[in-house]
């Protein structure tokens, strides 16, 4: 009789363990996605995207500035309790034209060119440059070949049309 209540109590400590270890905290979906936001707010570049959490799966979305960025937050997200997969519906950004400033040396180049012919005046707009005025056609083509040489300094294009030959 000892024995049997002494088994069962064994019985009984042994259900109980493996019913605390099996009853792990399971976590809301609001709590995982306010830990993805903290984690996601955390880092400048991934501050523009939002998570949603359904049943434990997290979906992201929002632009990243590149495809790194994007793989970064699809990483930050998985490692995050409770999240059981990812749907990365993040865009990256399309890439900014880069239109390179005329300098100020193209500019004093330009002055410098046309200084010669007082008749002429210049107008640079995002690297095209109008040119009005009068100039002798002699002295024309060697107008044209001093600002020509200047496409080195980012000149672009050479517009003429309001330029009268006397």
């Amino acid at each position: 009789m000892k024995r049997t209540i002494q088994r069962c109590f064994i019985l009984l400590a042994s259900v109980l363990v493996l019913g605390a270890v099996s009853c792990k905290k399971k976590l809301k979906d609001t709590d995982i996605q306010a830990s993805i936001e903290a984690v996601l707010s955390a880092d400048a570049d991934m501050r523009s995207t939002m998570v949603t959490v359904q049943d434990g799966v997290a979906t992201i979305s929002g632009e990243c500035k590149d495809e790194a960025c994007k793989a970064r937050c699809e990483d930050a997200v998985k490692k995050v309790e409770g999240v059981k997969s990812v749907v990365n519906n993040c865009t990256v950004a399309p890439a900014a034209s880069v239109v390179p400033p005329v300098s100020d040396a193209l500019s004093q180049a330009i002055a410098d060119a046309v200084k010669d012919y007082p008749g002429v005046q210049t107008q640079l707009t995002d690297g095209v440059l109008t040119l009005t005025g009068e100039i002798e056609k002699a002295n024309l083509q060697k107008l044209m070949m001093a600002l020509n040489s200047l496409k080195s300094m980012g000149l672009k294009k050479i517009e003429s049309a309001g330029l009268v030959k006397k």
